[in-house]
């Protein structure tokens, strides 16, 4: 069985609980989980949970990515509608808000077509409105739903290690944790419906200004004279060290053999999409009157390097060789 620990998180005068995995599974309840979305996330979620034993039910319009998951015994089925009326669980993993609500919404969605005992589970980053509307939308049919975007990025969906920050009633939640735990090592429960999306666009605005400011420090360094591997090692133990310098590293040959600067830029998380999410925290931030200098220039920043036809569908670290071609 799975084992599990508990802490709590206090923060805004209430409790928030943390549930992490602590052994592996040896014996799950098996249930039969749709997944939309097989992109380079999705793809390695649903290999996590082919692994636990999961009956899975697919849908993406670019079949070659279910290869791998279909030879492993995985179903393909031509629609999101098709998905709902046969899983028990659907997750979503699709890049636009546009695309979510298309794909949850309407005659052919999930939501007309769900199991009355379906939880629909959205793991895609979105604003947090689009979640309510969707959340409005499933409850009206007496259907569960929560967003439940995740953090980690590429690497950690590979190695199983993802947090799920999880907006929706605390039951569902609970419900949820032996899934979700199957493709991560963390279970946040944010609240209510909307907040998951509400902590993941803060989490990547974060996460573009900590790779910004490595990469024109590595760089600064290395126009100097300095070589970026010593002067990553010298930020990894000191006050500068971020996620960012020390496990997805921007420049080539300064972090691990598995980060996408090491591999070209390919294989993580493309600008374009980070870029989509920047946009989105700036929306936001005008909403709820929040201050975000820093969250705008990020923004500015990746919108002008999507303009670079070479580098607008790499990982977003690539913003290390944008850099290195400007001059102040």
């Amino acid at each position: 069985m799975l084992g599990f620990t508990a802490k709590s998180l206090f923060a805004n005068g209430q409790f928030h609980m943390i549930i992490k995995r602590t052994l592996k599974s040896t014996a799950i309840q098996n249930a039969k989980v749709g997944f939309i979305g097989i992109g380079n996330m999705g793809s390695n979620m649903c290999a996590h949970l082919q692994k636990k034993g999961h009956e899975l039910i697919l849908y993406d319009p670019n079949t070659d990515a279910l290869k791998d998951l279909l030879a492993g015994g995985a179903k393909s089925v031509n629609s999101p509608a098709e998905v709902a009326k046969q899983a028990d669980r659907v997750f979503t993993m699709v890049p636009l808000p546009t695309d979510v609500l298309k794909v949850y919404t309407g005659p052919d969605g999930i939501i007309a077509n769900a199991k009355k005992d379906a939880i629909l589970i959205d793991s895609s980053t979105v604003d947090p409105e689009t979640s309510k509307k969707i959340e409005s939308e499933a409850s009206a049919k007496g259907i569960r739903f929560v967003d439940a975007p995740v953090t980690g990025a590429v690497p950690a969906a590979r190695a199983g290690t993802l947090t799920f920050i999880v907006g929706g009633p605390k039951e569902t939640v609970d419900e949820l944790r032996e899934l979700l735990l199957c493709m991560g090592k963390n279970v946040i429960h944010c609240g209510t419906t909307g907040m998951g999306s509400v902590a993941k666009l803060c989490n990547n605005m974060m996460l573009a200004i900590s790779m910004i400011g490595t990469a024109e420090t590595l760089n600064m360094a290395r126009r100097l004279g300095l070589d970026p591997k010593l002067m990553t090692d010298i930020l990894n133990i000191s006050s500068g060290r971020t996620w960012v310098s020390e496990g997805y590293n921007p420049v080539p040959g300064c972090g691990a053999s598995t980060t996408p600067s090491s591999n070209k830029y390919d294989g993580g998380f493309r600008s374009t999409l980070l870029t989509k999410d920047l946009n989105l925290a700036q929306l936001i931030s005008v909403q709820s009157q929040s201050p975000t200098p820093m969250g705008a220039l990020a923004s500015q920043y990746y919108r002008t390097l999507v303009n670079n036809e070479t580098l607008a569908d790499k990982d977003f670290s690539s913003v290390y060789e944008f850099i290195k071609g400007q001059k102040n």
